[in-house]
C-alpha cells in the first residue's frame, strides 16, 4: 500500500505567509500545527500535514494564490470537506492546503432552464434540499452527501446509489469556472444542454482530482422531481442468489433508481451499531428504490417482487411513506462507520465491473478474502457494478498490511479481467496510482502525464496524485 506520509515542521517563510494573509486575510491562514493537523487527512488512513491552511473567499483570491505558488515554487493541494476515499486531497510534498469551504453560495436555481449555479463549497445534501423545494431534482448522491461539497464531487466525479439509473456527476456538469495551474481564470461549457465548441474541457476537468485546475464555480443541470417512489428491502439466505437477482432485474427491463447490496458481515456490523432489527442470519440483502409516475412505480415493484421470489429470496419489505423509506436507508448509510468495529483501518475500494459480471466478482472477492485471511465485507452499488469491497485491517500490523497489499492487487486484477475498471467513483488519488498502468497501458498513462505537464509546467497543483 502507499505509505502514510507525515510532513510539517519546515514551514513556509514568513514573507510567503504574509503574502497569503494579504490575499485572503489574516484570520483565513492557519499555521499552528494543531490547526494544520485537522487538514492532514481524508476518509483514508493516509496522512500529510500541510505547511499552512488557506481559505480563499473568491475566484480572484484563488488566482492570486496560484500565481504566488508558481513564483515561490510551493505546492497547492485543493480541498473540500475532506471526505474523499483515495487520498486525493492529502499533501504529498511541501505546500499548502487550499480549502474552498468559504466559497459556499448557491448563485442561481432556474426552473425554466433546469439548471443551477453554485460555488464549490456548497454542501451536496443542502443543495439537494434547496432544489427539491422548487420541485426539482439533482441525482448525484454520494454517501457523504451531508458533509461533502459540490466542488469535491466534481473533482472526483462522484457517484452514489442513484448512479444506476441517473449516472454520475459528470452527467450533470454543464459548465465550470476554473483557475488554471498557472493562475489564469477560464470558463468551460455554459448554460446550454448542447455545446460542442472545441475540446470538451468540462469533462476533462470533471474527475481530474485537482491536478489540472481549481474549480471555483459549477453549473449543473437539474431534472423534474419524480412524482412517486417506493423502496424494497429483500433478504436472501445466499449471497450468490442476491448477486444473481441484480442481473435478473435488469434483464426484465426494470432500472431502479438505486440497487444496493450488503453481505452478511456488513449486515451484522450495521445491526450491532444501529439496532434496526436486521436478520443476523441472512447472507445478504438488496435495497432497491424505484421512482417515476405512480403507475410506473407500481409496475416496477411488482416485477421486482416476482424476480426476487424466483431467485429464492427469503422476504421482501416494501416501504412507500418517507419515514419508512428513511428507516430502510439508515442501514445503508451506516455501513462505513459500522464496519470499523472489526478492525481500525479501513481500505475502501470501488473496483467496478459490468453488471452481468457481478456474480463472478462476488465469487472472486470471497476467494480473495479466504486466501489472505482478511475481513472483506462486500457492499455497494450493485446495480451499476460498483461494488465496495472494504478490507479491514490494522495499519500497525506490518504482516497483515502486506497481505492487504496483495489482496488489493488481486481485487483490481479480477475487476480488470472481468472487463471492469479500477475505480467507479472514488478516483485514483494516491491509493490506486501503482495500478493505473494496468488499465490504461503505457501509452494511455503517458498521454495523461503529457496533459498534466502541458497545463502545469511547475507541477504546482496536487502533485503526487494519480501518477
Amino acid at each position: 500500500m502507499e505509505t502514510t506520509i507525515l510532513l510539517g515542521g519546515k514551514g513556509l517563510e514568513n514573507r510567503i505567509i504574509n503574502k497569503l494573509k494579504a490575499i485572503v486575510g489574516q484570520e483565513d491562514v492557519l499555521i499552528h500545527l494543531e490547526d494544520r493537523l485537522c487538514y492532514s487527512y481524508d476518509g483514508t488512513f493516509q496522512r500529510g500535514i500541510p505547511e499552512a491552511v488557506v481559505f480563499p473567499g473568491s475566484t480572484g483570491e484563488v488566482a492570486e494564490i496560484i500565481k504566488l505558488a508558481n513564483m515561490e515554487k510551493f505546492s497547492v493541494f485543493p480541498r473540500g470537506a475532506g471526505t474523499g476515499l483515495s487520498g486525493g486531497s492529502i499533501p504529498q510534498s511541501f505546500g499548502i492546503a487550499l480549502v474552498l469551504t468559504r466559497m459556499n453560495k448557491i448563485k442561481e436555481i432556474s426552473k425554466e432552464d433546469l439548471l443551477a449555479v453554485v460555488e464549490p463549497g456548497v454542501i451536496t445534501g443542502q443543495f439537494h434540499q434547496e432544489v427539491e423545494k422548487m420541485g426539482l431534482f439533482y441525482p448525484p448522491d454520494p454517501a457523504s452527501l451531508k458533509t461533502c461539497t459540490m466542488g469535491g464531487n466534481v473533482a472526483e466525479n462522484a457517484g452514489g446509489p442513484r448512479a444506476f439509473k441517473y449516472g454520475v456527476t459528470k452527467d450533470y456538469v454543464l459548465g465550470l469556472e476554473v483557475v488554471t495551474p498557472t493562475g489564469e481564470i477560464m470558463r468551460t461549457g455554459g448554460k446550454t444542454v448542447k455545446n460542442v465548441t472545441g475540446y470538451d474541457l468540462t469533462r476533462l476537468l470533471t474527475g481530474s482530482e485537482g491536478t489540472l485546475g481549481i474549480i471555483t464555480e459549477i453549473t449543473v443541470r437539474l431534472l423534474p422531481r419524480p412524482k412517486d417512489k417506493k423502496t424494497a428491502l429483500v433478504i436472501f439466505d445466499k449471497l450468490e442468489d442476491a448477486a444473481r437477482t441484480v442481473t435478473a432485474i435488469i434483464y426484465e427491463g426494470v432500472i431502479p433508481a438505486t440497487l444496493e447490496l450488503m453481505d452478511r458481515v456488513t449486515i451484522n456490523c450495521v445491526e450491532k451499531q444501529a439496532h434496526l432489527g436486521l436478520p443476523l442470519d441472512a447472507e445478504a440483502f438488496l435495497l432497491m428504490e424505484v421512482d417515476g409516475s405512480s403507475s410506473q412505480v407500481a409496475e416496477d415493484i411488482q416485477i421486482i417482487e416476482t424476480v426476487c421470489k424466483n431467485n429464492d429470496c427469503r422476504r421482501i419489505e416494501i416501504a412507500s411513506l418517507p419515514e419508512e423509506r428513511e428507516k430502510l436507508w439508515t442501514a445503508r448509510r451506516a455501513v462505513s462507520s459500522a464496519i470499523v468495529q472489526l478492525k481500525p483501518t479501513k481500505i475502501s475500494e470501488d473496483a467496478t465491473v459490468p453488471r452481468s459480471k457481478i456474480p463472478e466478482m462476488v465469487k472472486c472477492l470471497r476467494e480473495i478474502s479466504a486466501k489472505y485471511r482478511l475481513h472483506l465485507p462486500v457492499f455497494g452499488h450493485a446495480g451499476d457494478g460498483n461494488l465496495h469491497p472494504n478490507i479491514l485491517a490494522d495499519k500497525n500490523d506490518q504482516e497483515e498490511m502486506e497481505r492487504v497489499e496483495k489482496a488489493v492487487g488481486e481485487i483490481f486484477k479480477a475487476a480488470l479481467d472481468l472487463g471492469g475498471t479500477l475505480s467507479g467513483e472514488h478516483g485514483i488519488g494516491v491509493m490506486k496510482k501503482p495500478y493505473l498502468e494496468w488499465e490504461l497501458g503505457e501509452a494511455g498513462l503517458n498521454y495523461l502525464k503529457a496533459i498534466k505537464k502541458a497545463v502545469d509546467p511547475n507541477n504546482i497543483l496536487n502533485p503526487g496524485k494519480i501518477f
